[in-house]
Order: C-alpha cells, then structure tokens, then sequence
C-alpha cells in the first residue's frame, strides 16, 4: 500500500493528512487520434463506399423477398445480426421474425431448433424451451447421438445462455454442450472451430455487439456457404462506422484536452480514450453519435468523480464535494476544497453544455441526470466513510449502496439524454425509478468489478468491497465468495433475459436494448480482470481493432 502525506502548518499546531493513492498507468492512447486523423478515407473514397453500401443494401433486401425457405431465412437474419447489419433491415427483419415465430418446428433438427429459439428469445418473443425436449431419452438425458453434432451443439449452447429462472433444461443444455465442445474442438476444422472457441471463451449473447463484429466477419469470410453481397457489405459498414468513430474519438479528446482535469488531478485515471470504447459497446450505430459523445464525456468525468472519493480526497472533503453537488449551483464552490474547485465548475459547465444542445422540448431530461450524479456522489460518499471507519458491511446493505456507486444508473440515465422520440418523459420516470432490468444490470456490473479488482483493491486502503462482505459474512475463504458471487452473476442475467420478454417491457425496445448491452460490456471488460484501470493490455488491443485497424476490401 502506498501513502503520500502533505504537511499543512497552521498558528498554533500541524496538521498531517495521510492520503490513500494508487500508481495509475498514463494514458496510452494520448493524443494518437488527433495526430493520425489523416489515416482516414479520403472524402471521393469515402462517397465510393457510402454509394457502394447502398447498392449492397438493395441487394439484401432482395434476399429477404427471394427467400421463402423457413431454415434460410433463419439464417439470412442471424447472419445479418451476427455482422452487426441489422440496423439497416429493422423492417425485413421484424417481418422475418413473423414468419419465424409461426414455423413448424416439427421437423426440425438440433441446429433448426436452437437456432429459432435463440433469434426469437434476442428479440422478446417467448419462446418455450419445450422445444429441446425432442433431444431427450426417456431418462432426461441428452440424446447420445448429438454428441458428434458440433453445429447444432454450438447451436444449442449459445440459445441456452438466454434462459430465465426455472428452465432447468437450459442449464443442463449449457453444461451438456460446453462439455461436449470442449472434448472435441481439437478434432474441428476453420472455420467452425474459431467459431466454436469464440463462444467457449464468451459465449454469443453477452457478448458486446461491435467487439462480436470484429472477431466474426473473418469466420464469415471462411464459411463455404457464405453470401459475398453480405459479406462485402459487412466489411464496408465496418469501415464506414469505424471513421465516423475516429471522428467522435478525436473530437472528444480535444475537449478532454481543454478540460485539463488529468492535469489538475494527476491521482485519476486518464482513460477517456477507453471511456468511449466502452460507450461504443452500449451503442455503435451511427444515429447514437450525439448520445454517444455526450455519454462518453460523463462517463469520463464520472471516472474522475470515483478517483476523487476512492484513492485520494479526505473524508471532510469527500463531504464538502457531496455537499457542493447536492446544491449544483457555481456558488458552492466556495466550499470546495482548493484542489476540487475547477474539477467542480468543469462538472457544472459540462453537464450545462449538454442542457444547451438539447432541442427545448427536450431539456426536461436534465433535471434527471442531475439527480443520478447526486446519488452517485452520496453512494462514494457513503463507501469513503466506511473505507475511513474500517467497516464491512453485510453483503446487502452493501449493495443497497453499492448498486448505485457502479454508475450504472447514472450511465443509463445519460445514455437516453440525446436520444429521440423514443426517450420519452415516462421513460426517464421509468429508468430513475431504479426498475428490476437496471438492477440485474447493476449487480452484474458490481460483482464483475469487484470480482475482477479484489486482487488490486487489497494492495492498498479500499473500501471493503462485495468480496470481503461475503468472506464476512458466511466465514469462507477468497476463492469461494468468488464462485458464490459469480453465481449471482448469473442469476442476474436470467433476470435481466426475463425483463427483456415482451410482455414485461414498459418502454421502447431501444432502450432496453441499451441497458442489455451496458452488461454485455461488463464481459468484455471485467471477464479476467479490470482491463479498464490497467488498460495497457488486452483493453488496448480491443480499442486497436474497433477503432484503428480496418478491414481490407
């Protein structure tokens, strides 16, 4: 544990503050996407891919009218999605899902079955998993001979992973296909083994829909059944979307660069750069551009907010900070400590920027978002008296706190602000409200984070974090309040796929579709460690394939 101590000398006596800190890496990508802006299309190759895209898009849409066959059409939709083109074909795509969900499954195999299953399940339809019960012996057991089928195994596995609580046969489908994949992936061919040892890493659905773009148009290039037209397009889209990112990541670098608050606040990590790719994971298409850019930018300010409380403030000025953005007024920065009194009006300014972007009819999202990022302030306040008390807290009242320190909510809440119609006033009472889907979503970011921190957090002074509350509480070692936790984990996923049901949703498929992706970053961050602190690995190599390397045409 490291410590740094600054003396302060008064009149009458000397006061010593001892400071918690912690050594951050620097920034990795600095200033790269300002300095190499040029590695862009040029504006004659850029209109060439757009008209390109364009005639390609015709050409899909004629597989939808040309294609009757029920198993074909499956697979013309999940191919779509898998390459990350759905947004252009909402309407082909809804009018599929018809068909799809009045097929006859009656002759269906294994790969059929699962297949139906996990497309309609993504997109709410409740779908029965009675439909696996075909691939049962007499004594519930898997059927023998599916144990060569690796398509409609990999099928099976990755529909599995969409199941809610109390369908058993799921879970013993996910047990009995991993096992099976696993013993014979040595014996499989390209492409369908990368496919499988994709999805035996992370399987399908809670993976992050651009990062899943990425690894899978190379394993659709291999495929002998691939459709080229889908495929040519897939490469373009990617392109395309791809420099309008290095576009946004460049200007929000620039504004990162102004604000100068790494340079005020050098105990906080510089990760606007990792910021926005993990916003890229909630949303990457390009009518999300404006929310896009405002959810990175508090997102970045919310990673400062955390820093502040977590490794470096006292708990008087924790308290004088919580204080100060509980008023959200420039006039309480007089009692801000020194060293906090630009970070805070640059909180104030920023989140007024935003206000004055927004068309009028819509500037009634941001009384919203203030209220989130004052009970963020309140749930790091909370934590830094219990760090500064030596307390753990029993496992739920520290989720009762802790929920809401993810940031989570607030990200939620922000990630709706520039969006349109469908961000609706019921849907901002609805999203602050704190319902069951953004709950399931928190505890998955909590428990992933702690899980994948614990190590770090205890080689300094930490709040106690969800981990040592389970130790605590239930008398067991490390290894065990890790696997416990990482069964609520799941349990929280069968929540959020049964919140994600059509009947249950009270608000605009979009929106809940944002939720379900802020989890599904969590896989992508969080799975092995906290790549977004020590992001000079793994995390930089992810960043280089979405937002550098393109694909060759």
């Amino acid at each position: 544990m490291e410590r740094q101590s600054m003396v302060l000398v008064g009149d009458d006596k000397e006061e010593i503050i001892i400071r918690k800190s912690a050594e951050y890496h620097p920034t990795v990508w600095g200033d790269y996407f300002i300095r190499n802006y040029s590695c862009l299309p040029i504006e004659e190759e850029k209109e060439y891919m757009i008209k390109r895209v364009e005639e390609l898009k015709d050409g899909v849409r004629n597989l939808f009218e040309e294609t009757h066959d029920g198993l074909q059409i499956m697979i013309l939709v999940d191919s779509i999605q898998l390459l990350g083109l759905d947004y252009h074909f909402d309407k082909e795509i809804t009018a599929a899902l018809r068909l799809i969900y009045e097929a006859d499954v009656e002759n269906y195999g294994l790969y059929e079955v699962s297949l139906r299953f996990r497309l309609l399940r993504q997109h709410g339809y409740t779908s029965s998993p009675d439909v696996f019960n075909k691939f049962k012996d007499d004594k519930g057991r898997f059927l023998s001979a599916l144990n060569g089928d690796a398509k409609g195994l990999l099928g099976l596995y990755n529909a599995a992973y969409l199941g809610t609580h109390e369908e058993m046969i799921l879970d013993e489908a996910i047990s009995f296909t991993k096992c099976q994949l696993e013993s014979m992936l040595d014996e499989l061919e390209p492409p369908l083994a990368t496919e499988v040892s994709l999805f035996l890493e992370t399987p399908l659905y809670p993976r992050t829909r651009r990062f899943l773009v990425r690894k899978y148009i190379p394993i659709y290039q291999e495929k002998v059944m691939r459709n080229d037209t889908i495929l040519e397009l897939a490469k373009l889209d990617f392109n395309l979307l791809q420099s309008l990112h290095q576009e946004e990541v460049k200007k929000i670098t620039i504004w990162w660069n102004d604000l100068a608050l790494t340079e005020s606040l050098k105990f906080a990590r510089d990760r606007v750069v990792e910021c926005y790719y993990w916003i890229v994971g909630v949303y990457f298409e390009p009518q999300y551009s404006h929310p896009r850019i405002i959810t990175c930018k508090v997102i970045s300010l919310m990673s400062i907010m955390d820093d502040i409380y977590d490794n470096y403030s006292t708990l008087e000025e924790s308290r004088l900070l919580t204080e100060a953005i509980e008023r959200w007024e420039p006039q309480a920065v007089e009692h801000v400590p020194e060293y906090l009194k630009d970070f805070y009006l640059k909180l104030l300014k920023t989140y007024k920027d935003f206000e004055d972007e927004l068309e009028p009819n819509k500037k009634y999202r941001i009384p919203y978002l203030h209220k989130e990022i004052k009970d963020l302030s309140r749930s790091y306040f909370q934590e830094a008296k219990w760090c500064a008390e030596g307390y753990v807290p029993t496992l739920e009242e520290h989720l009762r706190v802790s929920l809401k320190s993810t940031g989570y909510p607030a990200i939620t809440c922000v990630s709706f602000v520039g969006l349109g119609e469908d961000a609706t006033k019921e849907a901002f009472e609805w999203v602050t409200s704190f319902p069951k889907i953004l709950k399931s979503c928190t505890i998955i970011c909590r428990l992933m984070d702690d899980i994948a921190s614990h190590e770090r957090e205890q080689e300094r002074d930490h709040v106690a974090s969800t981990v040592e509350s389970y130790m605590k509480e239930y008398g067991t070692s490390t290894k065990v309040a890790h696997e416990k936790l990482q069964v609520v984990v799941e349990q929280a996923w069968k929540d959020l796929n049964k919140e994600c049901l059509r009947p249950t949703t009270q608000v605009a498929r979009s929106l809940i579709e944002i939720i379900l992706n802020l989890s599904r970053t969590m896989e992508d961050i969080y799975k092995y460690n906290d790549t977004y602190t020590n992001s000079n690995t793994r995390m930089k190599d992810n960043i280089s394939l979405i937002l550098v390397e393109s694909f060759p045409i």
